[in-house]
């Protein structure tokens, strides 16, 4: 939902051939998946689930372990439960709930949309260095969580993107963040032949 195109352009801009489908026969086959999204959470699973492919993506990421990329949006769906206008189930291939930033003071707005600084949690491929991204987002994933592989602080500290086995994601827009964020696509990229699949 939402920026499809602008990910599959940075793809392609790195050397990776990316192709946008809901098809699932061409999501079984892709050596890679990208769920990226901006937009409500529900509404993103409702769409997910209307069309077959919460099922289709969980056989592919959790069961055959095709390295995962989810970005912004994507990032929040694989969590448990996000409790944006109410109660929504995600994905759960993350033990978190996704809940509204509270910056704790007026001076900082609410959606957090703008560069900030990203800190990377232990050592992981994913965040390897302190970096500047671009984010766009009004709902995070606390900080604490065990799959965080980068924090970085709105008023509070939130997850900026989390990693556990094959699974990356997040809560910045790595199209959108320049050199740092088109060398995490470039890394990416280079686990896997392509295609990759934009779901």
């Amino acid at each position: 939902m939402g920026n499809v195109r602008s990910v599959e352009r940075a793809f392609k801009s790195v050397g990776a051939e990316a192709r946008i489908t809901e098809d699932h026969a061409e999501i079984r086959e892709a050596d890679a998946i990208v769920l990226p999204g901006v937009g409500a959470f529900g509404m993103a699973m409702s769409r997910l689930r209307a069309g077959g492919l919460d099922a289709v993506l969980s056989e592919r990421v959790i069961d055959d372990r095709v390295p995962f990329l989810g970005i912004c949006l994507g990032m929040q769906l694989i969590c448990a439960e996000s409790h944006e206008h109410g109660r929504h189930e995600g994905l759960g291939w993350v033990d978190a709930a996704v809940e509204r930033l509270d910056p704790g003071t007026a001076r900082l707005r609410v959606p957090h949309i703008g560069w900030n600084d990203t800190l990377p949690v232990g050592e992981n491929d994913l965040v390897a260095e302190p970096a500047v991204f671009y984010f766009v987002h009004s709902y995070r994933v606390a900080a604490s969580n065990s799959a965080t592989a980068a924090t970085c602080a709105y008023g509070e500290p939130f997850a900026a993107a989390l990693a556990r086995d094959n699974i990356w994601a997040t809560q910045f827009h790595p199209e959108k963040s320049q050199d740092a964020g088109l060398a995490i696509l470039r890394r990416f990229s280079a686990l896997t032949p392509s295609p990759l699949a934009a779901a």
